[in-house]
């Protein structure tokens, strides 16, 4: 069996932030449903569908590797999730909710060992404080494209950085990876190691 580890996941983001720190990785997309189910908590949802796209790749295509990595992420205003826009007019409207207010960014994640059949889940949550957006402000950020594949219809490590006045936590998990919490699950579990001989 291949030792490989294994990105569900068409993020690109998700794959630069995971590369950035020099581990190997094959990236096979998941095919996983998305749907929030009644009565989840956006916390739950998130680990939740990390396992599942873990385990959806891993039963998929087995021969791929060992270790399969999957995540999710929202951006949660008033317990509400905000997922990405359907169109022009929702972006505005998440965008002016955001507006000179805090939100929560939560990113699950998950680590499916397909030779064992286990599955190790984890969140991140970070603070996101926004600036006062005017607008025209939201109008000129709209045009630029960026925001329509974004979950809460903006990039923080984008042009959508100009609107974020401070964060609490980490800033990798905004940007749809918690690296450094998923790094210390894959060296605990002996997928991967950082710097030295990877064990196991």
């Amino acid at each position: 069996m291949s030792e490989a580890i294994v990105l569900a996941s068409a993020s690109p983001r998700r794959s630069e932030l995971l590369a950035s720190v020099g581990i190997p990785f094959l990236v096979v997309p998941s095919r996983a449903p998305e749907e929030v189910l009644p009565g989840e908590t956006p916390e739950a949802h998130v680990v939740r569908l990390s396992a599942e796209k873990a385990q959806e790749v891993a039963s998929r295509c087995p021969e791929a590797g060992r270790w399969y990595v999957g995540s999710d992420t929202v951006v949660v205003r008033d317990g509400d999730i905000l997922g990405k826009p359907k169109s022009r007019e929702e972006a505005a409207a998440m965008l002016r909710s955001l507006s000179g207010r805090s939100h929560l960014v939560l990113s699950g994640y998950a680590v499916h060992d397909r030779r064992l059949g286990s599955t190790h889940t984890g969140l991140g949550s970070t603070r996101v404080l926004f600036r006062e957006l005017s607008d025209s402000r939201i109008q000129g950020y709209l045009d630029t494209g960026e925001p329509f594949d974004k979950a809460g219809s903006y990039a923080i490590q984008g042009i959508g950085a100009f609107m974020v006045r401070s964060i609490e936590g980490s800033y990798t998990n905004v940007v749809g990876l918690p690296l450094c919490e998923l790094v210390e699950l894959l060296e605990r579990l002996g997928a991967a190691r950082l710097f030295g001989k990877k064990s196991g």
